[in-house]
């Protein structure tokens, strides 16, 4: 059984105490506040802090000030579960409440935070180990080892960002406030991010993330796709994060933000700019997902395939997009039911059912191509296996999905 190492816990009540007990203990200690991603990593002692500064008392950490039309304050210590459920969060900066709905399990979101899930530490399959599983392969670069697993040659550790807020706060335009022994500082939240798996975060030694900062909502609408192996409780493999903001039916400003594709958020602004001055059309909506594909460029250092996580970029940005033109959730109607007139299959195993043969989202995933498919009659073919819809998606239409 992993146990967690020998620490000293400290529970200070203001923010300004925490700063000094991390300055007074320097490199020896860590903030922790849900504790559900530090916990277990120092059981697999990735970390090994003797100290650790818990947040969970300081009360001006936590809720939410302020209103959609001034922009509101996200305190660092709010809990994922009072994030996602809040009222003027799901009305309307929905990406987010999507987003922080989909973290983990209900259990570790009831504990986790949002501050904790902006700072969650980079991961990979070379790392996320026990200390004897890392030990039989002489470790790697990002803790105890000198090389990258992943890719042997580079000076660099390729470990993946995890989060699924911070892609959809990027999108959003969000800013952190920062507290540490120089003061305070506000910076954008993709000032935050460096890429790198080792120092993933910008935020100085000792500085504590106190706030996130939300602009006005007004005329923007956001969707949060999450791809991952299990409903629940896995990391994101492929997040991706949607904002845009509408003048009626056309896109005055557009962001676009992947997650789980490098070891920071990766913006697409090349396939936002497309949005800006447009109508939602089918064919743009198109256009956007091809020009979204290029910035992702996933290792083989997670769950599911690299070149199938890579493929899923181009189908989540047009269900997201869709989903936001049709001013639906994105969770429930897909983009390849959408084109050709159909609801969203209740069977789909991509909502997480059983799957239907009808289904043209199957092919996504592997499946057998069934010889009603949609997509087949919409293109007026047979259920051939060289359908451009099976092709689109990378898959044979008789194969098998390449992570299976």
């Amino acid at each position: 059984m992993m146990r967690l190492p020998e620490f000293s816990y400290l529970a200070p009540v203001s923010v300004g105490d925490a700063v000094k007990l991390m300055a007074d203990h320097g490199p020896a200690a860590m903030l922790v506040a849900g504790g559900t991603d530090l916990y277990p990593n120092m059981k697999r002692r990735q970390f090994e802090p003797s100290v650790l500064v818990g947040l969970r008392g300081i009360r001006d950490m936590s809720g939410v000030r302020g209103s959609s039309k001034t922009g509101l304050t996200i305190g660092a210590g709010t809990s994922l579960t009072a994030v996602s459920s809040h009222p003027d969060v799901a009305r309307h900066y929905s990406g987010l409440a999507t987003a922080a709905g989909l973290v983990s399990s209900p259990q570790l979101r009831n504990m986790g935070t949002l501050g904790g899930n902006v700072c969650v530490d980079t991961r990979c399959n070379y790392y996320n180990q026990s200390y004897e599983w890392r030990k039989a392969v002489n470790f790697c670069m990002k803790k105890d080892g000198d090389i990258c697993l992943v890719a042997p040659g580079s000076s660099r550790c390729w470990a993946v960002s995890s989060s699924d807020t911070a892609p959809m706060l990027w999108s959003l335009g969000a800013q952190v406030r920062l507290a540490g022994p120089k003061g305070e500082r506000l910076i954008p939240i993709s000032a935050l991010y460096q890429d790198d798996g080792i120092q993933y975060l910008s935020k100085q030694p000792g500085e504590v993330l106190t706030d996130i900062v939300l602009p006005p909502c007004h005329g923007w609408r956001s969707a949060y796709l999450k791809l991952r192996r299990r409903g629940s409780f896995d990391f994101p493999v492929l997040g991706v994060a949607v904002a845009l903001r509408m003048d009626g039916e056309t896109v005055r400003e557009a962001a676009i933000t992947l997650g789980a594709v490098a070891s920071q958020p990766r913006p697409a602004p090349e396939a936002a700019a497309l949005l800006v001055g447009q109508r939602l059309t089918p064919e743009l909506i198109a256009a956007v997902a091809d020009a979204a594909f290029k910035p992702g460029k996933p290792l083989d250092n997670t769950d599911l395939t690299h070149p199938y996580r890579k493929k899923m970029i181009r189908v989540f940005v047009a269900r997201a997009l869709y989903s936001l033109a049709h001013g639906q959730p994105a969770s429930t109607n897909r983009s390849n039911h959408l084109p050709h007139g159909q609801a969203a299959s209740t069977n789909c195993p991509n909502h997480g059912e059983a799957a239907s043969t009808n289904c043209p989202n199957h092919l996504a995933h592997g499946e057998a191509a069934s010889t009603n498919c949609p997509n087949h009659l919409a293109h007026g073919e047979a259920a051939s296996t060289n359908c451009p819809n099976h092709l689109a998606h990378g898959q044979p239409a008789e194969g098998q999905v390449e992570d299976k």
